[in-house]
Order: structure tokens, then C-alpha cells, then sequence
């Protein structure tokens, strides 16, 4: 089981988006059968199986095992991610383009970009799944409380030019086998969750 998979296919998609089936796959983090998950969902198992048969259709259930019992053939199946993430890949046509409006100010350019960092990640992953590789990349995370607008936008210029002079010191447009990888910073405001007081 992966830890997380990216779904671009739109059916799938629209599969995981039902509310019974993303139930289905949350008690799928551990195998079980049609019989089991009815019993945790409070569903009949003949319509456990159906939208199980449609998961598995769709990718996002694998087999684990079959047991025999008594005459009939227990399917055991699991869930093949811990969580999913859908692409904008899934969306066609009106998937986000950060080309369109390149605003480094906007919350929905920085809204667009990780749009297509998720369908970019998405790609590599699914690529070097089937090379059976690994994707070289790096991610940081971290939260900084600023003491006004105008920090903000101190800190912001002084990233920009921390960045820039790094991205100067290492990009070598002319190195024979290297490889352009994208870097993407982001600030935003910090969402507030239940945990927080």
C-alpha cells in the first residue's frame, strides 16, 4: 500500500468522491471483506460488494487475498493508498494554469501552482512507479509569525533574493546530463484547526 496516490482519471475521480465509497476506502487502510465492512458501515454486504467491484474497477482497491469458506469464496481486498489526492488532471479543461495569471501576489495563482505541483509530483510518481525508481525531491515546511504587513513583505524580499542568488549559484543551463527540477516557495496564512486554541 502506498502511502499516498495521486488519482488523475476522472472516473475515478468521481468514484472516490461518493461518500459511501471514500467510507469504504478509510476502512480499507486494513484489508476486509465485503462481510466485515458491512458489519462496520451498517450497509447490506450485497451492496458492500457493488461498490466494492467499482473501487476495484476503478484502481483504488487491490485484492489482498481469497478464502474459502464453506462453499462460497471470501474476497479480502485493501485500500491501495493510506489517502489520495486528485489531480487537476482529472478536471480536463479547466484544470488550474498558473500561465494564465502569473501573480505572485494572488492566492489563487499560489492556488494554481500547487495545482500543477500535484499533477507534476503526480506524474513523476506514477513514472517511476512503473521504472520501479525512486523521484528525487526535497519539501520543507514551517510557520513564521509575523509581526506586521510590513515584516511580511521584508521577509518575502529577502527570501526572493536568497532564493534568486541560490538558484544563480547552482542552475547550470549547459550541464550535460543534468536535470531542470522546479522549485516552488509559498506564504500564506496559517489555517486554524480544531486542535488550536
Amino acid at each position: 500500500m502506498h502511502e499516498v496516490a495521486v488519482i488523475d482519471d476522472p472516473a475515478a475521480a468521481e468514484v472516490s468522491l461518493d461518500p459511501i465509497r471514500t467510507r469504504l476506502l478509510a476502512e480499507l487502510a486494513e484489508p476486509g471483506s465485503a462481510t466485515t465492512l458491512a458489519k462496520s458501515v451498517g450497509l447490506p454486504r450485497q451492496k458492500v460488494n457493488y461498490h466494492l467491484r467499482t473501487l476495484e474497477r476503478h484502481g483504488l482497491i487491490e485484492l489482498v487475498e481469497e478464502r474459502r469458506k464453506g462453499n462460497m469464496t471470501e474476497r479480502v481486498l485493501r485500500a491501495t493508498a493510506a489517502s489520495y489526492v486528485i489531480s487537476p488532471v482529472a478536471l480536463a479543461g479547466v484544470q488550474p494554469d498558473p500561465d494564465r495569471a502569473p501573480d505572485r501576489l494572488s492566492a489563487r495563482w499560489l492556488l494554481a501552482l500547487a495545482a500543477r505541483m500535484v499533477r507534476e509530483v503526480g506524474d513523476l510518481i506514477a513514472g517511476a512507479t512503473k521504472a520501479r525508481k525512486r523521484v528525487a525531491t526535497f519539501a520543507m515546511d514551517g510557520e513564521v509569525r509575523f509581526a506586521s504587513a510590513a515584516d511580511r513583505a521584508a521577509f518575502a524580499e529577502e527570501l526572493t533574493g536568497a532564493v534568486t542568488a541560490l538558484v544563480s549559484r547552482y542552475h547550470d543551463e549547459q550541464a550535460e546530463g543534468g536535470r531542470a527540477h522546479r522549485v516552488i516557495i509559498a506564504v500564506h496564512p496559517s489555517v486554524k484547526t480544531g486542535k488550536e486554541h
